[in-house]
């Protein structure tokens, strides 16, 4: 019999990603077995809706065929709590069975409860922060890219001892904490009950080994505030809100591990001229009435500059002349959009009596 796997998680079938992966840890906390009242064929049941949902493949699949879309039976009556719990921790599910939440893994959604390190897969070292810039660029540099230098405070490697934390001949000896590991295991108490999970060692920071002699300008943390300076190339053709990824250029971590990344966003001031719609540009060209009814020939601005376009005889007000391949460069691709000019007819307020005599005589 096929499932609803939108009943069993209580979600609408328009439901967002975000509503669907909120409604299944409602669902998990309430019937976890090892809650009082918990239920482990429910929460097994649970654990295949959300399988399915919280993959956009999966669900399309689903919505197409129902739950007999894979094998005649969905996931074959879904994973256990034990395989649940392995895969959570970085290990493979069992019986086969692939945990696959939307995209990520069990680690991404609730890494919050089980820990930055899963599994005891060897050392794992800590990681600096992320930093996202903002740049204001105007819309030609927009639309041809441009080299900027961003000014920014962030944590930055040591100067005295390069990041290491150790003072000028310092021996590395194995930490106390972890053993030389690299990592510890914690209980944790979450909404799933209680968790064993593996974490970064917080003496260390992953290393397995701390200097015997701390450097005395960072205090054996390897890293302090600083400025930087960061030359930054911006593609032709980027749109207002896309951010660009420096790998590594974010902030450093301590004791010399992997630095963070940094994001610039670009911001787009508006043009007087120009309107942008992805990779089309559109601009407004007045011309007289009578060059609408007759035709000719009128200039136009476009981001290379400024062109000569012929106006067709019985142009009307609003009507789109395209010029190909004329608009903003595709980023990271090859082409150009169009550009578009968009005809307005002057219409005077005033006209004098010889005027309004021609219009009249035109007036059909």
């Amino acid at each position: 019999m096929s499932k609803d796997y939108y009943k069993i998680l209580g979600v609408e079938k328009n439901a967002s990603p975000d509503e669907i992966k909120k409604a299944f840890k409602k669902n998990a906390m309430q019937h976890h077995p090892d809650r009082p009242g918990g239920n482990e064929a429910k929460f097994k049941e649970i654990n295949e809706a959300y399988q399915v949902l919280g993959d956009a493949d999966k669900r399309t699949k689903f919505d197409q065929y129902g739950s007999d879309f894979e094998q005649q039976g969905g996931f074959g009556g879904g994973a256990g709590w034990e395989d649940f719990m392995r895969a959570a921790r970085g290990g493979q599910g069992g019986g086969g069975f692939d945990f696959n939440f939307g995209g990520g893994d069990a680690g991404d959604l609730f890494g919050d409860l089980f820990g930055s390190a899963r599994g005891g897969q060897g050392r794992r070292q800590a990681r600096g922060r992320d930093i996202q810039v903002d740049v204001q660029l105007d819309f030609k540099e927009a639309a041809f890219g441009v080299e900027k230098e961003i000014s920014l405070r962030k944590q930055s490697a040591c100067d005295v001892c390069g990041g290491s934390g150790a003072d000028s001949g310092a021996k590395l000896e194995t930490c106390s904490t972890c053993g030389g590991q690299g990592q510890v295991t914690q209980n944790q108490r979450t909404f799933l009950g209680n968790v064993q999970a593996v974490v970064t060692c917080p003496a260390c920071q992953g290393r397995g080994k701390l200097p015997n002699k701390k450097c005395g300008s960072c205090g054996g943390q390897g890293v302090m505030q600083k400025t930087a300076s960061v030359n930054v190339k911006i593609p032709a053709g980027i749109d207002n809100g896309q951010s660009i990824r420096l790998t590594g250029y974010g902030e450093a971590a301590p004791h010399g591990g992997k630095s963070g990344d940094l994001y610039v966003q670009a911001h787009i001031r508006p043009s007087k001229v120009f309107k942008r719609d992805g990779f089309d540009v559109y601009v407004d060209e007045e011309i007289s009435y009578s060059k609408a009814v007759l035709g000719g020939t009128v200039m136009t601005e476009t981001i290379d500059g400024k062109v000569e376009i012929r106006i067709p005889a019985g142009t009307e007000s609003g009507q789109l002349i395209r010029l190909r391949e004329k608009g903003i460069p595709v980023v990271n691709g090859r082409g150009r959009g169009d550009h578009y000019v968009r005809i307005k007819i002057m219409v005077p307020k005033k006209v004098s009596k010889q005027t309004r005599k021609l219009l009249e005589e035109l007036d059909v």
